[in-house]
């Protein structure tokens, strides 16, 4: 296969797979294209990530101890809460550049596919092996970094979307129990309203946190085996299915199920407010049980996560894998392997509080993590979809958020997004 044939179709195969069983200090200072040198080995390194304000500080306290051990001088730096929107974009300014960090932290799919074809990603095989990560890390997540049967990235957690939620807001609106069929789930959202309380958290600023909602409608509208052709572009999205997940989504919004001003909300803002009380539930992973309830020093008994309904068998949930790679012209290659090797032990990932991580013995502790245990348990093995900023390249994404932004603005139709959609798709598909 090639490069992009993997991508787009070896990606999307992890949830068959999963389905059984599963700021520019301290650089390279490497160019990245063409007969470009590695640079010079030192003990300096970087890593460039996106962990935010809550977690950036365990994640420097691991690369400290490791400095500490191994007389390297590391510098973290981070870009949170854009996601998708902004973070490949400056990370490939910066290797282009000649000034990319040594390690970076990157989604799989298609959001780490272009460094791996552009060779930007150094092969990690040689380090799967020195430090035997095929044995000690899931075999379904690697296969979500490895592009073209190479090894670009190393995972170290596979993340599922759920319906995080405040139990007492659902108790004050009637609600005993979370929905189990999409009737129910907006019978849910209807009697919320009614007792004054908004249904779901979701910001619209950079697309991606409220195209959590739009990805989970196309699951419920078009079942799994077409969700799938579509993000494959195997299928046209100008069709009824597509047209009703958009006649969905507007409804969300017109019903004030969504925040009010939704499209301009920032998620590092919203992801938190079901915790807070302003919402009742959030589309979240497994992470938010450590960024916003254990950071707000609450308690997880009083909240609770659901798979969202889809009204299918298997019923699926939107999933990701989240990895590193190490720059292929860093003189310091070695040392920012054995970094990585240090971060995917196990007293690390715990250290860090890494919810659903890829590494053996570091799965979540039921009596600290209680809510992300018990979705690893029940759902850890379930088939997923593709989350869909990875399900697409970064161009088709950003297009894609557009048409969700001009549907929820009033500016087209659901039947005219779908057109547009299958436009983006189908210029892809050709490429």
């Amino acid at each position: 296969m090639t490069d992009r044939s993997y991508t787009r179709r070896g990606f999307l195969a992890l949830s068959s797979v999963a389905a059984t069983g599963l700021a520019v200090t301290a650089c390279t200072g490497a160019s990245v294209g063409g007969d470009a040198t590695t640079a010079a080995a030192s003990n300096k390194l970087r890593l460039f990530t996106y962990e935010d304000d809550v977690t950036i500080g365990s994640l420097k306290a691991q690369v400290q101890k490791f400095d500490q051990q191994n007389g390297t001088t590391t510098t973290v730096d981070s870009l949170p809460g854009s996601g998708a929107a902004q973070y490949p974009d400056k990370l490939r300014t910066e290797l282009l550049g000649g000034s990319g960090p040594d390690i970076w932290r990157i989604w799989g799919g298609q959001l780490g596919a272009p460094f791996a074809k552009a060779k930007q990603a150094a092969d990690l095989a040689p380090y799967y092996q020195k430090y035997g990560w095929d044995s000690t890390i899931s075999t379904a997540a690697i296969a979500g970094m490895t592009f073209d049967g190479v090894k670009a990235g190393v995972p170290f957690t596979a993340r599922g979307i759920g319906a995080w939620y405040n139990k007492e807001l659902l108790a004050k609106a009637g609600i005993d129990a979370p929905p189990t069929t999409y009737a129910e789930l907006e019978k849910m959202n209807e009697r919320l309203v009614a007792a004054g309380i908004t249904p779901v958290g979701l910001g619209g600023k950079y697309g991606w946190h409220i195209m959590r909602l739009f990805e989970y409608l196309l699951e419920h509208t078009a079942g799994p085996q077409l969700h799938d052709k579509l993000l494959l572009g195997q299928e046209s999205w100008d069709r009824p299915e597509v047209v009703e997940a958009f006649t969905l989504f507007k409804k969300w919004q017109d019903n004030k199920w969504l925040p009010e001003g939704a499209l301009g909300l920032d998620p590092a803002d919203v992801g938190n407010w079901y915790v807070q009380g302003k919402v009742a539930y959030d589309l979240e992973g497994q992470w938010s049980e450590t960024n916003a309830i254990l950071a707000a020093k609450k308690d997880p008994k009083d909240f609770g996560v659901f798979q969202l309904p889809t009204d299918h068998s298997p019923a699926r949930h939107s999933g990701f894998v989240e990895g590193y790679m190490v720059n292929a012209r860093s003189g310091n290659k070695d040392k920012a392997a054995a970094l990585l090797d240090f971060l995917l032990k196990p007293d690390s990932q715990k250290a860090m509080q890494i919810t659903s991580s890829t590494v053996k013995g570091a799965e979540s502790d039921p009596g600290k993590m209680p809510l992300s245990a018990g979705w690893d348990e029940k759902y850890g093995t379930s088939p997923f979809y593709t989350i869909q900023d990875q399900a697409f390249p970064k161009q088709q994404s950003d297009q894609y958020f557009s048409v969700q932004s001009d549907l929820l603005q009033g500016k087209v139709t659901p039947a005219a997004a779908a057109k547009k959609m299958q436009e983006i798709i189908s210029a892809w598909a050709r490429n």
